[in-house]
């Protein structure tokens, strides 16, 4: 059974994402690139700025190619903050987090 692992690329994985990038007839992703790897071959990638995606047209990789760009978006959204809600309750109270609850002393 081989298992797929999504990662941040590595600088040793520079010619494995140029030649994945020839396969796919485009330009190796740029800047912090997330790779989906299979046993140990490069089967996709995207480039965390600018979500251009690469991947092996001779395997099945259009499956590992979606999880990297679902991975991106989750990695972007954890990025930006905190989210709307909570802004939201900073902006009336003043307050970047709800305060908890009082306790009840007895």
């Amino acid at each position: 059974m081989t298992t797929l692992t999504i990662r941040t690329a590595m600088p040793s994985d520079t010619d494995a994402l140029e030649r994945l990038a020839q396969l796919d007839s485009s330009d190796a992703p740029k800047g912090p690139v997330l790779v989906g790897e299979v046993g140990s071959e490069l089967w996709a990638a995207i480039s965390l700025q600018d979500y251009q995606v690469v991947s092996d047209p001779f395997r099945p990789s259009g499956e590992i190619a979606f999880l990297l760009v679902e991975r991106a978006r989750q990695m972007r959204r954890q990025d930006n903050g905190p989210g709307r809600l909570v802004r939201a309750f900073a902006s009336v109270t003043g307050h970047a987090r709800p305060r908890p609850a009082a306790r009840l002393v007895h």
